[in-house]
């Protein structure tokens, strides 16, 4: 394929889902479901086709391929903003996942939403999410990039508040983009810094330039890393910015898939992942990062063994899984960390998907202490969604199995993170097992406990998707060698890291784990997967409702952070700024109100004063010559 045809392919990835965008949401009235769902479904089977073709001319000869569209705009006569898309390994990994997964969840979605009112709109925000996470990860420069990190986040608002009508649902939108704003600020302030120190702005020459600029130790990339590092932890739902992700299982179904497996929360692993030229000169910061994934991790899994909805579950162990992922940028295992994003979207989709599936068999309840008894009565969506918790778990011959092993193994040696942190990762391990096994034994075991009949979609969309995620998540481990190949030249600076003096049983703990977690809850949690007389009720004591909550986080901000400031804004109600600048327009008002009453159209007021004014003028005058002749006679 010449090289014209590649770049044009590249250029046009976002162009579909975009055009698509227009489409629907200028005639969503008119379209038809059949209609609406081939403009929506075929712009993302565009996009993943173009992904597949541009990423098979990569090679060893063709590491990189750049696409320059147009001048954006001249920062400075040495720097321009350009519209470019560059792809390498890491984005090329990247693209798969978002056209790949984006376009089953939108086939998911298609037959899903399809009884929906707003199904058009609906479809019109899927794409633009595709758009800008397209343009997240294939800018070639930090402004483009910022612009798609901003546009997944405002379609994550408009995804979870999609069903606006409720008020819970707009409360959840409205707490994702404040939360990730947080974030969002300090990575602005990070990109700003960037361009004060190094004059930079597009990422390869940051990277490049930044390792020529300072050595590790120095405070400039501390800083940057540190802001940088801010943006992510709000993106990626980490400590402590980690409260809007459960609460965005507001939205409808594929939207929570979409945003667990393929977009959003994502873009914080992939933004240290690109700029680890600038991490590792900070490696004070590097710690932090794995810190920070460890105890999410551990948070989250805590708070998954006491959630009630299916869907929270799903959330919070995404949480727990974006932890590993940062826990290995941390330790300095950029393509682990990469590797395991990639088989999480396959099983993470898989997992929330057929949720969605079981969700809408049970009429749209989503208590796992009202279902029960669904491994005889929806075999196939058991199945799948068994495939999903092997991987979540990690057990051999898993797609989860290869990418979290490859983190673990990194752990234990690193500068960065050693033994305590890989103590951190076996203990995740052993928790994503307990509650995943909860589920499983409360939904698909024991007593049927739903009131009404099932209703097990027959849709051919349906399964499609459910069906195509469960063999990647099987199979999803054999692209190990490949992706480690296409990721070498894009992490050679990295450090390597030696693992020649570990202990010999340390991947044979790491193995053992999750059969330990089984083990533990089929007899913990034997009350929840046998057919008995016994009701099951979820357990309402003070630490079960605690860690429910999320570990008390959403209390903590609202008495620190909400009250505090609704307060505030109480007491100032009036505005005292506003009022400030409203005296100028006070004065104004006075001065036309005087001005007004003098014109009432009477001649003899007019006359008036006419004469008073004359005669004002004259004794102003005599004044002024008497206080100069007396001044003169004193001189």
């Amino acid at each position: 394929m010449s090289e014209s045809i590649t770049v044009t392919l590249l250029a046009l990835l976002p162009v579909y889902p975009l055009v698509s965008f227009v489409l629907l949401i200028s005639f969503a009235k008119r379209l038809s479901w059949h209609v609406a769902a081939t403009i929506s479904v075929g712009a993302m089977v565009l996009s993943a086709l173009s992904s597949f073709v541009v990423i098979e001319q990569l090679s060893v000869d063709v590491p990189v391929i750049t696409a320059h569209l147009w001048l954006w705009f001249t920062l400075s006569s040495s720097e321009q903003v350009n519209i470019s898309f560059y792809l390498d390994g890491l984005a090329a990994v990247m693209i798969c996942v978002v056209t790949g997964i984006g376009l089953l969840i939108h086939i998911f979605a298609a037959a899903y939403m399809r009884e929906d009112a707003n199904f058009t709109r609906f479809m019109a925000y899927m794409n633009l999410f595709i758009v800008a996470m397209l343009i997240l990860v294939l800018a070639d420069n930090l402004v483009l990039l910022y612009l798609g990190w901003e546009g997944v986040g405002l379609c994550s608002f408009l995804l979870i508040g999609f069903w606006y009508h409720e008020k819970a649902n707009v409360l959840a939108a409205r707490k994702a983009f404040i939360v990730t704003r947080v974030g969002d600020t300090a990575m602005a302030i990070g990109l700003f810094m960037i361009f004060k120190e190094i004059g930079q702005l597009t990422i390869i020459d940051v990277n490049e330039s930044a390792r020529a600029l300072w050595v590790v130790g120095d405070s400039q990339p501390y800083w940057i890393a540190l802001l940088l590092l801010g943006g992510a932890v709000g993106k990626s739902a980490q400590l402590p910015l980690q409260t809007w992700l459960p609460d965005a299982m507001a939205g409808p179904t594929p939207v929570s898939a979409l945003i667990h497996a393929a977009t959003m929360v994502t873009a914080g692993v992939y933004l240290i992942a690109r700029m680890h030229g600038i991490f590792l000169l900070a490696p004070e910061v590097m710690t932090y990062v794995a810190w920070l994934g460890a105890l999410t991790l551990l948070l989250a899994g805590v708070a998954a063994l006491t959630q009630t909805d299916i869907k929270r579950v799903l959330a919070y162990s995404t949480m727990s899984q974006i932890g590993y992922m940062m826990l290995s940028l941390g330790a300095g295992a950029f393509s682990a960390g990469v590797f395991h994003l990639m088989t999480h979207a396959f099983f993470k989709a898989l997992l929330f998907l057929t949720a969605g599936a079981i969700i809408l068999a049970l009429h749209h309840q989503q208590n796992l202490f009202k279902m029960g008894g669904l491994l005889k009565r929806l075999p196939l969506e058991t199945t799948l969604f068994s495939i999903g918790l092997v991987c979540l778990m990690a057990l051999p011959g898993s797609s989860g199995f290869f990418s979290k092993e490859a983190i673990i193994a990194q752990l234990f040696s690193s500068t960065t993170a050693g033994p305590l942190l890989w103590f951190c990762a076996i203990v995740g391990a052993l928790l994503t097992s307990i509650y995943s096994c909860r589920l499983f034994f409360l939904a698909f075991m024991g007593n049927a406990r739903f009131e009404t009949s099932l209703q097990p979609s027959s849709s051919k969309l349906l399964r499609f998707s459910l069906v195509a995620l469960a063999i990647l998540s099987i199979i999803g481990g054999v692209f190990e060698n490949v992706l480690m190949v296409s990721l070498a030249p894009v992490f050679i600076a990295a450090p390597v890291i030696e693992i020649l003096n570990e202990p010999t049983w340390l991947h044979s703990v790491a193995i053992a784990t999750p059969f330990v977690g089984i083990l533990f809850s089929w007899f913990y949690f034997a009350k929840y997967r046998v057919v008995s007389d016994v009701k099951i009720v979820e357990n309402s004591s003070g630490l079960a409702r605690f860690c429910r909550q999320g570990l008390g986080f959403d209390s903590l901000y609202t008495w620190l952070l909400v009250k505090p400031y609704c307060a505030l804004a109480k007491l100032n109600r009036k505005d005292i700024f506003d009022q400030l600048l409203m005296l100028n327009a006070w004065y104004v008002s006075l001065c036309h109100d005087v001005l007004t009453s003098s014109q009432n159209g009477k001649l003899r007021w007019y006359v008036a004063a006419i004469g008073l004014t004359t005669l004002l003028l004259l004794l102003t005058l005599l004044l002024t010559v008497n206080v100069g002749e007396v001044s003169m006679e004193a001189s």
